[in-house]
């Protein structure tokens, strides 16, 4: 088969394209994000025009926080 005529497979129903991790829009607030202040401690949120400070204590490092879902990785 050419590289001209090769078509992208697509599970039925959905495109290939740029979306979203599953479970992306799910935790953000209508693009909302939650960090820890690497300072304080305190809980932040910033939507994505944010500078990247704390809101209390001015400090830039921010930790993402950790998913509530399970991950598990397979070891050989």
């Amino acid at each position: 088969m050419s590289r001209e005529g090769y078509q992208v497979p697509t599970a039925a129903g959905q495109t290939m394209g740029l979306s979203a991790p599953k479970g992306f829009n799910d935790v953000n607030d209508s693009g909302n994000m939650h960090y820890l202040c690497g300072d304080c401690g305190i809980k932040t949120t910033l939507r994505r025009t944010d500078p990247v400070r704390c809101k209390e204590c001015g400090c830039r490092v921010l930790y993402k926080e950790r998913t509530k879902r399970m991950v598990q990785f397979e070891a050989r």
